[in-house]
């Protein structure tokens, strides 16, 4: 999964191409609060760049309640700072970047790759699908958990 949402201060990093893409995979998916603990690594999936899966690095935090679906989701902390340097997510938008390869994550990206990648070959500019938004909260919120008012 490269670029990692990190670069080097001295570098700006690259604004990404906004095509709107339909997500089938990640409002279906099964994750548990379980599945995740403190101090994990992980990534969230956002496009696509070059032959690869692009996403924003974090780290698992703590455990916190996610406003925009009713349901258990996790602190992280986006080791870049920016605007947010902490959010809250549902589980079901995160996968391991760690050396913790498990099998649900890798099935996902797997399957990320096989809908991304194809859509978007021959393509090298970052492209951003446009799934998530923060909320003033500092919740992601991915497109298909959107509710009005929050």
């Amino acid at each position: 999964m490269l670029p990692p949402s990190w670069t080097p201060s001295s570098v700006p990093p690259p604004v990404p191409v906004f095509a709107s893409t339909p997500d089938p995979l990640t409002p279906v998916r099964d994750i548990t609060h379980e599945h995740f603990q403190a101090g994990h690594q992980v990534v969230v999936v956002k496009g696509v760049v070059g032959r690869e899966l692009w996403g924003d690095a974090m780290r698992v935090v703590a455990p916190s309640w996610h406003t925009p679906t009713d349901e258990d989701g996790w602190r992280l902390r986006d080791p870049t700072g920016g605007a947010q340097s902490y959010v809250t997510a549902h589980p079901r938008y995160l996968v391991h970047l760690s050396r913790r390869r498990c099998p649900d994550c890798l099935i996902y990206l797997r399957a990320m790759e096989d809908t991304l990648l194809a859509r978007f070959a021959g393509r090298d500019e970052l492209i951003d699908c446009g799934w998530y938004t923060t909320t003033a909260l500092g919740q992601l919120v991915h497109i298909a958990d959107a509710k009005g008012g929050r």
